[in-house]
Order: C-alpha cells, then structure tokens, then sequence
C-alpha cells in the first residue's frame, strides 16, 4: 500500500483553524507561514517517497538478533541516515544543544506522517525525542554536554526502560538496582524486558534511561531513580569510547510493529549516572511521559490516517454489484463500492474520526508549546493544567480510534482486507499495540477521573467546556450551523452534569473510579470531537461565504460535520448509560463464579 501525507487537511488544521504562524510569531521562533509549508511539503515528500516504501518489506522481514546484535529490515539504515543528515531528528530539539526548537504545533504533522508511512521505522527515532526532554530538564550539566548534542543530531537514540517481567504499570515492584562508586557513577544491574529500539544497528550509540532502586531508597514508588546508562561510554571529546556491561538478551516475536526491534535488556553491572535527585526518578521520567503518550496517541492517528486512504482508494476502484437505486456507472460491468450506503459508512466515520482527532491533536499540541514558551507564568501554568487534562484522552482515544479505523479499512476490503498483500491487516496488527504501551488505555482512563477530574474537582474540565459552549453560542445565530451548534451546545452541558456525577460517585466509593473511568474518557473524547467539528463547519462557511475558492473542500467539511453528529456523536449516550450503571454490577460476582 501507499502512503500520501493529508497536507490540504493538514493545512486547513494548521492555518485555518489555529493560525499556525500567529502561534509562532507569538513563541517568536521565526517560523513563518511559506516556512511551514515549505517543512510540510519536504516532510510529505520524504515521508511517501522513502519511508512508507518500507514499511511492507519491514512487516515480513523483522528484525534478527545474532549474538547479541540486533540487525533492522532491509532499507532502514540507509533512510535512518537520511532522516538524519536532513535534519529531521533535530527538528523539535534544543537549539542550545543543535535543535531547530520546532513547536509541536508544527512538528506534530510530520510525526503524524511519519506513523502513517511505517510506525516502525518511526519507534527508533521517538523515545529519543523523550530521552532529550529528560536530560535537558534534570540531567547535570556534565551529562547534557556529554550526550545531549549527539542525542538531538539523532547520531545517538535513546530508551525508555521502565517494563521488568514482574512491575510493567506497577513500577512499586521493580528490582534493578543501582550501587553508587566512588567517583559519583553507579553500577546498574537488572532485566527490563520491552524496551523499543534497545538494540539496533541504525545509531552509532544508545542511550538508555534506566529506573532502578539506590540501596538506601525507601520502599515503593517513592524510592526509584532514574540514571543514564548508555551502550558505549562517551568520552571526554563526546566519542565513543568503552563498551558498557549492557546486552540484548532477545527481541521479542510480535503481533505487529515487527520492523522495531523490542529488547529484554540486561544490565550487568553497567555503569550509569543518576539524572536529577536520588528517588526521584518518576518525577524525571514524567517530563518524557507526557510527549510520549501525546506521540502514542499521534501513531493512532497515522495509522488511521493510512488506513482511510487505503480504504478510499480501494471503495473507489473495487467493483461489485450495483447501487441501490439503479447503475451508477452503467459503462462498467458493475458500480464501484463506494456508492453503497454501507462503505460510505465505514468511509465517513474513519474521515470524521481521523480530522477530528487531528484538530484535537493541534489543538493539545499548542498547549505543550503555551506550557513552555509562553511569556506570561500565567499562561504557561494554565496550558500546563489544560495539557494535563486532554494527554489521557489523546492517548486512549487516538489508538482506540486507530485499531477502530484499521478494521474497518479491513472491512471495506473484504475478503481481501484479511489477505497480508493489500496492507490492511498490517495497519491493524501494527495499532493494536498503541492501546497497551505508554499505559493501558484503562490507566489513562484512570488518570483521567482520579488524577485530573478528581484533582481539581472539574474545575479544568469546565473551563474546557465553557470554551466550546462560547463557541456554541456564537454559532448558534448563523442559519447554516444553528443545528449543529444547538447538538454541541446540550451535549457540552449534559458533560458538564456526567463530570459532576462521575465526582460524586467517585467521592462516595473508590471503585466507581474504575467502574466509570473508560466510559467517561470516551464519552469526553467523542463530545470534544463534536466540538472540534462545529468549529471546522464555522470556518468552512466563513470561507464558503467569502467565495475564497476550493468550495469542493469546505463543502465536504460541512457534510463531514453532519455526518459526525448525527451518526458518531451519538455513541455517546451509550457511553453515558454504561458509565451510570455502576460499580455493582462489575463487583458483585464473587471471583470464583467466573469460572468455567
């Protein structure tokens, strides 16, 4: 299958709804409009031409260990050091260190296109982006002067190595230790087991982020560390220099994703540096957990973006049978699929669920930016909060809606969706693990009641709903979107009543948490969408009434909206219904009636 990155829809979210280049002139970074555009366009060119080629070839060939060496599929290395040599890995990096300073709101789209065109080819170069984060924020100024440059060039990659066989979300339970030396370093010796890209042969050097226990460290999640253990020791000049106590015991053999390389890793006493305070490390490894669960989130919307062009593209080329009401292309032996009202279905809802979800990602990705470049303390406390609420909903309901789109992508193919040559099946093995890594899907529904709702008691997410109800209203006296804007406008305040209900409940008993928490984030993420799309139809026709031309375009953004609220939107209520039914019914069969 091919893969063509969306830069008409892409612009339309950029520019049309979030002035792009206004955001930059305000972070005064001097990014510009033609700037923009111009990256976009070079990140679809290399993102079509030279990765999604790949991305097949990687499925069936893997990744092989042999003695202790991981060697990529065929093909990798050579577009790893294009990626490299054209300055893509130092696109969102620290100038300080040789980054171009990108703003997610601009480098969101070309990591978009990169987990549509191969999501394995993409692993490798992810988690480093985390890695640099950290290490700017807590690592000394030794160890950024040591690793931080080779990091940003993506020369060196980075890992995040959390997982062990018995603590994966728990991390209370983990049991890597580290021993301090006498001249400040530690001895690291452990197992970590699923560590994305932990060995490859696509960088001169790894850099792994490591939590593990000091001995004197206190009990459970309040004595973890976090140390900076990388596979070749950089020498005093920033080469390489000795070969560290660190192996790749095995990679694992997967469902999907089969072009990155996932290691158990083995630390034998390897030597590493602690990064920021002792015990400490969750707070260190937090300021990577954010843009790494936003990046998961970001993989479910490439590769649902993937999947609706390879459905399209089939639905308008396949042909069967004859549309309901008569020939459509009496030419032909028979019409093309698309004109059944059932592919369309599955066609509108991957289009509306995959633009929604991108508005939604552009939006949360000018918090991140607002949270660390805006001038006032103010605001980049208040993009921090609204950053905080909206990551959980990006994460789950980006790879729910990722795994949702594939199948569906399946579907529309038929019997050849099943068959591994049209590509279909691949996009849904290779998202079925977006749900479960950075945190399940049902801790970030957890996360979402207990740390965001319940934290502040809904105060953020009220905020966030009066900024749609604002626009509700405003929309409310246009002829074209009265509708739409009367359907946001009682699904915003019947939000606004479950949040307080889902406190209450959640106040009287702890397990109503669990119980309501995956329905909430659902039902949230599908009213956040409807507004999204109410305010894509408002500036569609704006546009429409200013005759600014391409009426095809923001027409189908119109009809896309309708279709979202009157066939999508609606899920919803089921969502709310389910979450109101309560811990009882979960809790009250005893264990060992479950069995069989």
């Amino acid at each position: 299958m091919s893969y063509q990155a969306p830069l008409r829809d892409m612009r339309f979210v950029l520019h049309e709804l979030f002035d792009v280049a206004g955001h930059c002139e305000r972070l005064n970074n001097g990014l510009d409009r033609e700037l923009i555009d111009g990256v976009l366009e070079e990140a679809a060119a290399f993102t079509g031409n030279e990765i999604a080629p790949l991305n097949r070839n990687s499925d069936e060939e893997g990744c092989q260990l042999e003695n202790g060496d991981v060697s990529t599929p065929k093909g990798f290395r050579s577009a790893y050091k294009q990626y490299v040599d054209n300055g893509w890995a130092s696109m969102t990096g620290p100038i300080d260190f040789g980054g171009q300073g990108f703003p997610q709101l601009v480098s969101f789209a070309f990591h978009e296109m990169l987990m549509g065109a191969s999501l394995s080819f993409r692993v490798y170069s992810g988690l480093t982006e985390g890695a640099v984060l950290a290490l700017d924020k807590h690592g000394s100024a030794e160890l950024k002067d040591a690793y931080l440059a080779k990091m940003v060039g993506g020369q060196w990659t980075g890992t995040m190595c959390l997982t062990e066989p018995q603590a994966g979300t728990d991390l209370a339970l983990l049991r890597t230790r580290a021993e301090p030396q006498a001249d400040g370093s530690y001895k690291v010796t452990g197992n970590k087991i699923f560590i994305s890209g932990g060995e490859q042969d696509l960088s001169e050097n790894i850099v792994h982020l490591v939590l593990a226990r000091l001995p004197d460290a206190p009990a459970g999640v309040k004595g973890i560390s976090l140390l900076l253990v990388p596979k070749f020791i950089a020498t005093a000049e920033g080469g390489l220099g000795q070969r560290n106590a660190l192996s790749c015991g095995a990679i694992e053999h997967k469902m999907g994703i089969k072009g990155a390389s996932t290691c158990v890793m083995n630390f034998d006493g390897a030597t590493g540096w602690l990064i920021g305070e002792a015990n400490q490390g969750l707070a260190c490894m937090f300021t990577m957990m954010n843009d790494a669960r936003f990046q998961v989130g970001l993989q479910g919307l490439g590769l649902g973006e993937a999947a609706f062009q390879g459905a399209l593209r089939y639905a308008r080329e396949r042909l069967q049978s004859r549309g309901l009401n008569g020939a459509v292309a009496p030419q032909q032996a028979a019409d093309p699929i698309i004109v059944h009202p059932d592919v369309r279905r599955m066609l509108l809802t991957q289009k509306t669920l995959v633009e929604g979800s991108r508005m939604l990602a552009a939006y949360t990705a000018r918090q991140l930016d607002l949270e660390h470049g805006a001038g006032e303390a103010t605001e980049r406390k208040a993009a921090a909060k609204r950053a905080a609420l909206l990551i959980p909903i990006v994460k789950a309901f980006f790879t729910d809606m990722g795994q949702e789109v594939s199948s569906h992508a399946v579907q529309v193919y038929g019997g050849h969706g099943f068959i591994r040559e049209w590509g279909m099946e691949q996009l849904m093995r290779d998202s079925r693990i977006t749900q479960l890594y950075e945190g399940t899907n049902g801790i970030q529904a957890l996360d979402l009641i207990r740390r965001k709702l319940l934290g502040d008691g809904g105060s953020e997410l009220n905020a966030l709903i009066d900024e749609f109800a604002a626009l509700a209203d405003r929309s409310a006296s246009q002829p074209a979107l009265a509708e739409l804007a009367g359907v946001v406008s009682a699904r915003l305040q019947q939000w606004r009543e479950l949040a307080a209900q889902v406190i209450t409940l959640s106040q009287a008993d702890a397990e109503e948490i669990g119980a309501t928490s995956v329905d909430f984030l659902q039902y949230s993420a599908y009213v956040l969408l409807a507004g999204f799309w109410l305010q894509a139809a408002a500036t569609a026709q704006q546009a429409l009434d200013a005759g600014t031309g391409e009426a095809a375009f923001y027409q189908a953004k119109l009809h896309s909206a309708a279709f979202y609220l009157r066939r999508v939107l609606p899920r919803a209520s089921g969502h709310r219904e389910a979450l109101l039914g309560g811990a009882a019914c979960l809790m009250a069969m005893p264990e060992e009636s479950f069995a069989f």
